[in-house]
């Protein structure tokens, strides 16, 4: 906490205590900016404790905590229920470059899957980042290979057609489910699988990898370790 913070800090705490003393003097306190704060705020801080220890009632007592609660850190991210009543309930989604492309790749690789089957996607994609094996960011995930025949990692980036996003609330629903994963949502449907691929086919890597899971027309699986 910057010094300008701690002193509005103890500034509120200052008004929320003496405010709840009954007939007690409030004493002016002086900080020199040139000195190191922390001794006086700590006397300071000591005194308030000492004041309340000799009569501080509990509604003072009862607004200094929750002023102290609000200084922790609270988790964004909700427990994920897989449901499109779910993300229907959560604010539309926005972010940078890495959110994009985690968008567009849900978007062309499994809008028409489940909610489900579109966290797990992400989730495939995100385990590649956190893989030594791949690049380390989400856009060099999905553009890996991009432009090279037979080598690109996710078909639509190299199938020929143009990648135009021409509905509006797919696109919307996926950049939740980016937004989310992307925040810290839990990687727990796929095992940390790193490929998959759909039932239509059946790739040769496929015989030699673990798999994980199968969620709607997708089989997932997870990359040998060496």
């Amino acid at each position: 906490m910057t010094f300008s913070a701690r002193l509005k800090a103890f500034a509120l705490l200052a008004s929320l205590g003496f405010c709840a003393l009954t007939g007690a003097a409030q004493a002016e306190v002086t900080v020199s900016h040139s000195n190191d704060p922390n001794p006086v705020l700590g006397m300071e801080l000591n005194a308030l404790l000492d004041q309340e220890r000799d009569g501080l009632e509990t509604a003072g007592t009862d607004a200094i905590q929750r002023l102290l609660q609000s200084f922790k850190p609270k988790s964004s991210i909700p427990a994920v229920d897989y449901s499109k009543a779910f993300l229907d309930s959560r604010p539309v989604a926005t972010g940078d470059t890495e959110w994009q492309c985690l968008s567009e790749a849900l978007y062309f690789e499994a809008r028409g899957e489940s909610v489900k089957g579109q966290f797990a996607v992400a989730e495939v994609i995100l385990n590649r980042v956190s893989s030594p094996a791949f690049p380390n960011t989400v856009c060099g995930v999905v553009h890996q290979g991009t432009g090279k025949k037979y080598q690109c990692q996710f078909t639509y980036t190299c199938d020929g057609y143009s990648d135009v996003i021409r509905e509006k609330a797919a696109y919307e629903q996926v950049g939740k489910v980016a937004r989310l994963m992307l925040d810290g949502a839990p990687r727990a449907l796929t095992q940390g699988a790193t490929h998959y691929h759909t039932r239509a086919v059946s790739p040769r890597w496929a015989r030699s990898f673990a798999k994980t899971a199968q969620i709607g027309v997708h089989m997932f699986y997870r990359m040998p370790r060496a």
